[in-house]
């Protein structure tokens, strides 16, 4: 098996499993309090989560806190319902369903565009009601790297807050200014069934789910297991940041000359190389993932897999159904070896050759 579909969740690092072992199983078998209980083996496990909380926030702006969530998804609703009712929320046209969704279902969404190359640039209007501005730092299918910096002078010009979903950008890029940013685990090699949300000092939010508020804004019993095993992937993440960054785009060139007869979708340059999205004129995607089965990618993100809808996100940037419905995505990282990436790109390649393409 060949696994090229990183942007949908990365391997796990072999420091988190260690350190989530240590919450699983223990030395003495001890391992398994309640990290909410006054108790020393709750303390004990209270302390591991602290450790996790601060690795987690040395990738973060200082002056914020971290609260844990069961993933994502469920901190951008903290975030978008937690921080305040009425009035527009605007986003980028190429958002996660998590963030638009959740907008739309409150009746606020305003969809600001974004260009050709999938950049959501600051030229446009917020409506005089903008209460929250939310821009992606990376897209999760297409990898342009967005403008978060500006869009955050820009929402402060507006009295409006920023939220940034920085679930693709968390260990691989800086992430500066925010009033609240969003991260997954699984997305930067720790384990899934958590996640996270930075908030500004001074921010309060409104609870989302009640019935103890262990986090302070958000209720429910942590895992010690899963919150050591984020805050040791957290840690890694750091200290290899430069040499992930020269692994990827050393990958990211051989893809390019691999893929070169095929039509990248985004930026060239203002995206995060570890993400190849690319479309053949004619294919039939479905096709090629069944002759590939050895091969994992991805035709879409992985959230939207199975629902036979056209990419919200390679609409935004103007291609048509048949142009969207021909992309495919090619995602690799930290263990992604350069015989591997040869290897999926070859398979992949003959079999578009067997279309007729």
């Amino acid at each position: 098996m060949i696994y090229l579909d990183y942007q949908s969740t990365t391997p796990l690092a072999p420091e988190a499993r260690d350190a989530m072992l240590r919450w699983l199983d223990g030395p003495d078998g001890t391992a398994f309090a309640n990290p909410h209980s006054p108790h020393k083996l709750g303390r004990q496990a209270k302390a591991s989560i602290e450790l996790a909380r601060e690795r987690v926030a040395a990738l973060l702006p200082p002056g914020g806190r971290i609260i844990f969530t069961g993933n994502a998804c469920e901190a951008l609703n903290l975030a978008i319902r937690g921080s305040g009712t009425g009035g527009s929320v605007s986003i980028s046209a190429i958002e996660h369903a998590a963030v638009y969704e959740t907008a739309e279902a409150l009746g606020a969404a305003h969809v600001l565009n974004v260009s050709k190359e999938g950049q959501c640039n600051t030229a446009q209007d917020l409506p005089n009601d903008c209460r929250l501005v939310a821009v992606m730092s990376i897209n999760n299918e297409i990898g342009t790297i967005q403008p978060t910096v500006d869009w955050h002078r820009k929402a402060k010009e507006n009295n409006a807050l920023f939220l940034v979903d920085a679930v693709q950008a968390y260990g691989k890029i800086e992430i500066t200014q925010a009033d609240m940013i969003a991260i997954s685990a699984h997305k930067f090699h720790g384990p899934k069934g958590i996640g996270a949300l930075w908030v500004r000092d001074g921010l309060e939010l409104e609870p989302q789910i009640t019935g103890g508020l262990q986090e302070g804004d958000r209720s429910g019993t942590l895992s010690p297991a899963l919150v050591a095993g984020m805050g040791a992937a957290a840690a890694v993440a750091k200290e290899r940041m430069a040499e992930d960054h020269e692994h990827v785009e050393e990958l990211w060139k051989r893809a390019r000359d691999l893929f070169s007869d095929w039509e990248l979708n985004g930026s060239e340059d203002t995206r995060y190389h570890g993400n190849l999205n690319v479309r053949r004129k004619g294919l039939d995607v479905n096709r090629l993932m069944s002759e590939c089965r050895d091969v994992m990618f991805s035709a879409g993100s992985a959230c939207a897999s199975g629902s036979g809808k056209t990419s919200h996100v390679l609409k935004a940037i103007g291609l048509s159904d048949k142009q969207a419905k021909s992309s495919i995505r090619v995602g690799f990282g930290r263990y992604t070896s350069l015989e591997d990436l040869e290897a999926g790109a070859k398979a992949i390649n003959e079999a578009a050759k067997a279309q007729g393409l």
